[in-house]
């Protein structure tokens, strides 16, 4: 049963309240925890209720593919947290691109993507939207005119990951959200560093704000799942996808993220406090070419980072002096971080972003994206900051 007292008084709540409690829908035990529905399919009352459920004209659960409690519960909320209508919980971070991809694109148009985005983003437009002829064009994120000369008649939608990975540049929000609307495209937003603890793409103009699950939203990088928050109407196209092909939510990772959820801002605090602090020390560090955090004053995108944002993040990126082999000696020479590409976990990660997430570019889409050897990317974790430092002298203790 929803309890219907609880659900009115979340009206105006506050994101930590909603990251608590939105989405709560209690069974006639009155369990206090979410319960995990596992479960593949329903029982129905009689053949015309099965009949009116498959028909979508009652209420009740089907099958888990496309209607199950737990995952409902975890849409429910993150919607809250974005300030969507409707939210659809999906496999993975790109199963959410894809199905918001194949849900509202068609043969012909014509989508204008930063080619600062996660590798496997620009794989997925460049590779197999284009193969389904949707066509793509990569500007750079920050080149305003350079998506407005992009446009076309045919431009549908404008992808964007703010801050991008793994360079922390910002994108402005409220214009691109305006050049799309004046265009008659969607704006969709990849809003996987920041979450809703941090900025709220839906309140400065966005269409649609896609997630990894698998990052922030967990926590604790305990399992895959995506979300795609936006209207009703934009959702309800999602989720006929969804429901056809499958791409769906586990009713045990949404049982996961939902616990997850309810510690967000509180980690999304921790990791961009400890992130600005090692940002700050690794510029003063001479082996250190360049430092890329939006929490930095001379950051190129820190003004507008603090307009849109509430804080910085927890994914930072630097230059060590020399290429290649010199980034893989630091990372090597590390003891605490963990190497692994995830990002958004109580564990530090690094990696080489160069040989990893964005291996399979070719070196020119590197090499435009300014993805070079000699990057290394941090997503800042839980642990006490002093101990990470201590980590990073380590690798520059390697480079001699």
């Amino acid at each position: 049963m929803t309890d219907e007292k609880e659900s009115g008084a979340l009206q105006g709540a506050h994101l930590d309240t909603l990251a608590v409690r939105a989405g709560i829908a209690r069974t006639g035990e009155g369990e206090h925890s979410e319960p995990i529905f596992l479960t593949s399919s329903y029982v129905f009352d009689n053949a015309a209720d099965a009949a009116a459920r498959f028909a979508g004209t009652a209420g009740g659960n089907v099958y888990s593919r496309y209607t199950n409690p737990s995952v409902r519960s975890f849409e429910q909320r993150i919607a809250a947290l974005e300030g969507g209508e409707s939210a659809v919980g999906t496999a993975s971070g790109m199963a959410a691109i894809l199905s918001t991809c194949m849900a509202l694109l068609k043969r012909g148009d014509h989508v204008v993507c930063s080619r600062d985005v996660f590798g496997t983003t620009v794989n997925l437009f460049s590779r197999y939207m284009e193969k389904f002829g949707v066509e793509v064009s990569f500007v750079p994120l920050l080149q305003l005119d350079a998506w407005r000369d992009a446009l076309r008649a045919n431009t549908a939608m404008l992808f964007v990951e703010t801050p991008s990975n793994p360079l922390c540049e910002v994108a402005d929000l409220a214009a691109l959200s305006a050049l799309a609307r004046d265009n008659g495209a969607l704006l969709v937003v990849d809003n996987c560093f920041c979450t809703p603890a941090l900025q709220t793409p839906l309140a400065l103009g966005a269409d649609i704000v896609v997630h990894s699950a698998t990052k922030y939203l967990d926590g604790q990088g305990r399992c895959v799942g995506g979300a795609v928050v936006g209207s009703a109407a934009l959702m309800e196209e999602v989720m006929t996808f969804l429901r056809t092909c499958g791409p769906t939510m586990s009713a045990f990772n949404a049982w996961v993220f939902l616990k997850g959820l309810e510690t967000l801002r509180l980690r999304m605090e921790a990791h961009s406090r400890s992130a600005l602090e090692l940002a700050t020390w690794l510029q003063q560090q001479p082996a250190v070419e360049q430092v890329f955090y939006a929490g930095l004053p001379d950051h190129p995108g820190h003004e507008l980072a603090c307009r849109q944002q509430r804080a910085f993040g927890g994914v930072l990126s630097f230059k060590v002096q020399g290429g290649r082999q010199q980034a893989w000696d630091f990372i090597d020479a590390v003891r605490i971080m963990s190497l692994t590409a995830n990002l958004g976990d109580a564990k530090t990660t690094i990696v080489h972003p160069a040989s990893t997430t964005h291996g399979r570019l070719t070196a020119q889409q590197r090499e435009e994206a300014g993805i070079g050897d000699n990057l290394v990317r941090v997503a800042v974790g839980l642990e006490h900051v002093d101990d990470l430092r201590a980590d990073l002298q380590r690798g520059f203790a390697a480079l001699g």
